[in-house]
């Protein structure tokens, strides 16, 4: 251990002066510096190191540091997956489309809380609630951030200190270990299980009713099934349970489309007005998964209701944006035109891609990386994809897969250097292979990853 090489440690203000950092921002050059300085600090320390980079490697080394801090934290990636809703990856993507679209209300002002009609004071739920009732057949319409705070507002302001009657086969715990129980205790709602896990019939809830239940929840398991031996009321059924008694129904549908995408795979296809129609008095679902827009919980039905949880103190803590308010009303015009909303939207088109198209592009990539790469072994593979995010669990998709196993290389050492690189290509390894499935590639994602393969 040379510890006299600490005392030839670059001294910080010659280093700053280094010609190849005179043009940089200082604060960064500091930062950068300092990091450096005392990882080679720690290295003479710890006997790691014997000699010294010299003062032009000193520099280099900071600029690269630099970077580091420059590089967002929150960036796009390359989801070469298969899994088309995938939470981690940010879920549904928008597309360069409704991007452009929202261009001026990205760069500046907007009317999002102003009425341009009358120059006074507007709402921001306006901009998308008459599309929202014209789609789901609602009377009334309001977003929220996400469907967990559509739920827990909705429960804050329409079952606060009442006993709602659920069934337990529809006590779901979401991502991240939210669980609609807890979110029920903390809305101020008295949970009333009705049923068993697998079984739950009308009479249940009709008893749970003369029990003292005042307000009847169906949640929507978008995230499991129970298959077997199994029962459950129905919406329309509850309805009328609910009608019959004065009582309301709320209903939490999870992830749902917008309209019936005619997905011949589908075997339940949830449209978010069916809910309406079979008499549920409020509905909510998720803005980011099956809708395929931007992150929020969507909230529809009677106009009494949603007048309540408006004027809910909640309502403003969980209310959206103007990015996500535009997002949402772009994709809303678009399902307006079911058929082009399924070539328009990144999200549907994905799910509705034909096995056909997908095998054709995996073809194509792979002939790419069998150029760039010949050395490596690189098929064409059969997948099954899935939708990911919690909304139709057991689906698969059949998809394919350019697969690859390299040569020198493991095949866990190329998932990491594709994820490590400049445009971060998330893959996925299966069966000892390397899997870029075709599904879920954007325009241009297949370029991304032929520069990322070559760059190696």
């Amino acid at each position: 251990m040379d510890y006299s090489l600490l005392r030839e440690l670059p001294n910080m203000n010659r280093l700053l002066e280094h010609p190849l950092l005179l043009g940089e921002n200082r604060t960064l050059v500091k930062l950068a510096a300092r990091k450096l300085l005392d990882e080679l600090r720690a290295d003479i320390l710890a006997g790691k190191r014997d000699t010294l980079p010299s003062p032009d490697r000193c520099a280099s080394l900071v600029l690269e540091k630099m970077k580091t801090y420059r590089k967002p934290s929150l960036r796009g990636v390359v989801n070469a997956t298969g899994i088309v809703l995938h939470t981690n990856l940010g879920r549904a993507p928008l597309g360069k489309e409704l991007y452009a679209l929202a261009e001026a209300v990205y760069s500046g002002y907007s009317n999002l809380e102003y009425d341009i009609a009358s120059g006074v004071r507007g709402s921001r739920y306006a901009h998308i609630e008459g599309l929202l009732c014209s789609l789901t057949g609602a009377e009334a319409a309001m977003v929220v951030n996400n469907n967990a705070g559509a739920v827990f507002l909705m429960l804050s302001a329409l079952a606060a200190g009442k006993q709602v009657a659920i069934s337990r086969g529809e006590l779901v715990e979401i991502g991240g270990s939210f669980r609609i129980p807890d979110i029920m205790a903390a809305s101020g709602a008295l949970l009333t299980e009705v049923g068993t896990t697998n079984r739950t019939r009308l009479k249940d809830y009709a008893r749970a009713v003369q029990d003292g239940a005042e307000v009847l929840l169906k949640v929507h398991t978008s995230n499991y099934e129970i298959v077997g031996f199994t029962e459950s009321a129905d919406v329309e059924a509850l309805s009328g349970l609910a009608k019959e008694q004065g009582l309301p129904l709320l209903y939490d549908m999870g992830s749902c489309f917008l309209f019936d995408p005619k997905l011949p795979w589908l075997r339940d296809c949830r449209i978010a007005r069916d809910g309406i129609l079979q008499g549920a008095d409020v509905i909510c679902f998720s803005g980011d998964k099956l809708f395929g827009a931007a992150q929020g919980g969507i909230l529809a039905g009677r106009k009494e209701l949603i007048a309540a949880m408006k004027s809910h103190p909640l309502a403003r803590v969980l209310r959206p944006d103007k990015l996500t308010l535009q997002a949402l009303e772009a994709t809303l015009d678009i399902c307006r035109c079911p058929e082009e909303a399924m070539e328009r939207i990144p999200t549907l088109r994905m799910l509705a891609a034909e096995e056909e198209t997908l095998r054709d592009r995996a073809s194509d990539l792979v002939r790419r990386l069998r150029e760039l790469q010949p050395d490596w072994e690189i098929r064409l593979r059969k997948t099954e994809d899935e939708a990911g995010g919690g909304s139709l669990p057991n689906v698969s998709l059949p998809g394919y897969a350019a697969a690859i196993v390299p040569k020198s290389r493991s095949v866990d050492a190329l998932e990491e250097a594709l994820r490590l690189s400049e445009t971060c290509i998330v893959s996925r390894i299966h069966e000892g292979e390397l899997l870029l499935s075709a599904r879920t590639l954007l325009p241009g994602d297949e370029e991304r990853i032929a520069a990322a393969v070559a760059a190696l």
